[in-house]
């Protein structure tokens, strides 16, 4: 029997684990993002913290809209669309 090799996540980036490709397109991302549309480290990590314990939380995205929750969380005006955050 044949058995498929079960994807990974890192829950500490939220991105997949062996997508190096996706690391760097968030990076790039959150660079470029203009310092006064960031959310700060500590509410963008405690955003990315409550993702984390989510149900919703499926590969890095949030099945609720879609998003990659790492985008939405490094946006002051992101909001959850769980109203968690």
């Amino acid at each position: 029997m044949e058995t498929k090799e079960e994807t990974r996540y890192c829950r500490q980036c939220l991105l997949m684990d062996q997508a190096r490709e996706g690391r760097e397109k968030l990076d790039k991302y959150l660079s470029i993002i203009k310092k006064q549309d960031k959310t700060d480290e500590r509410e963008y990590l405690r955003r990315l913290d409550l993702c984390r314990k989510c149900e919703k939380l499926v590969d890095a995205t949030c099945s609720s809209c879609g998003c990659y929750v790492e985008f939405r969380a490094a946006v002051k005006h992101g909001k959850c669309p769980n109203n968690i955050w």
